[in-house]
């Protein structure tokens, strides 16, 4: 069966072949009318546009790059990313263009990023979990617009983004643990490289002051085994812990863990919270109080943002969101 083509839609639709492409390729100058006519015509003929002969004329290729700086592993073990990747693709979807997720975790994992981008093959960069320091972010600085789901540390005035308010969160459990007479409070942070584990440390030691020594402070990598290793290790220095800030729910999930093998009661021994308000802390024992951080907006700000970007923008300012404390059964 011959497939349709682009003088099949204007046959049907009663305009030029001049009219359809001006259409397909974004025109907003073309009348309502035919707008009408075209579409239906579309969907009558069961034309499909060819993406490489529109991306010749456009110089688009309607997809965009999300880069995730971190090992695969971590994509499938945090449920955060998930998040991230099904907003992205339904807003990308809007504007008929395509996801695609590329993994950063190794030098030779960045090489190929930057071939990808530098290529032409993406109109857009998402940038997800990136690292102070990466050289994948000069790489990209220079290609098509890049956008990034939290800031990125050193670059926040040239890479636009959107993120949580980290310090008002971290600022708010710990004022919860002071509010309930919590005398020795520990911290489990992110890695120190990024803004959500420097930023959450910083608003911990707002709140404790003099109080947040290193004794009481370890740190963690965001994953669940790094959670359990990081309060593991709190015990042993400071065996009189009455409550810890993890940074992370997945991390907070392996804190509960050790506190477990310990003999510790959570929370009457030692209050837990978390940071992400993920579906990790619904499926803890107990369930997990927590720092809500409105992820699908962040995600949503971000492609906006991009948007905005593809469409011209010579700037456009970072969006930070507030936080919430959630209260449940470990703290």
């Amino acid at each position: 069966m011959k497939r349709p083509t682009i003088h099949d839609v204007a046959a049907a639709a009663g305009v030029s072949r001049g009219t359809v492409s001006r259409l397909l390729n974004g025109d907003k100058y073309v009348s309502p009318a035919a707008r009408v006519a075209i579409e239906r015509a579309i969907s009558e003929t069961g034309y499909v546009v060819n993406r490489a002969a529109r991306s010749l004329v456009t110089q688009r290729t309607g997809s965009v790059a999300m880069v995730l700086s971190e090992p695969h592993q971590k994509l499938f073990e945090d449920p955060n990313y998930s998040t991230l990747i099904r907003v992205a693709i339904r807003m990308l979807a809007e504007r008929d263009m395509s996801l695609v997720m590329m993994l950063a975790g190794d030098e030779g994992d960045r090489e190929r990023v930057v071939r990808y981008v530098r290529g032409g093959h993406a109109d857009g960069v998402l940038l997800v979990s990136t690292h102070a320091g990466d050289p994948l972010v000069e790489a990209l600085t220079s290609g098509p617009p890049a956008v990034s789901c939290g800031a990125v540390i050193g670059h926040e005035n040239v890479i636009p983004y959107a993120a949580a308010d980290e310090r008002l969160g971290a600022r708010q459990m710990t004022e919860y643990f002071v509010s309930q007479g919590r005398k020795r409070i520990a911290m489990i942070t992110g890695p120190m490289d990024t803004p959500g584990g420097i930023q959450r440390l910083e608003g911990f030691a707002e709140v404790l002051g003099r109080k947040a020594t290193t004794k009481l402070i370890a740190h963690g990598d965001w994953t669940q085994a790094s959670g359990e290793r990081a309060m593991t290790g709190l015990l042993e220095r400071a065996p009189d812990i009455d409550a810890v800030f993890v940074a992370s729910d997945l991390m907070a999930a392996g804190a509960l863990a050790a506190l477990r093998a310990a003999g510790r009661r959570v929370p009457d021994d030692v209050a837990v919270g978390g940071f992400d308000d993920s579906s990790v802390a619904l499926s803890t024992h107990p369930p997990l109080t927590t720092i809500r951080q409105p992820l699908a907006d962040m995600a949503q700000e971000t492609i906006r943002l991009l948007f905005a970007l593809l469409d011209g923008a010579k700037h456009v300012d970072p969006v930070i969101l507030p936080t919430e404390l959630v209260i449940r059964d470990s703290a």
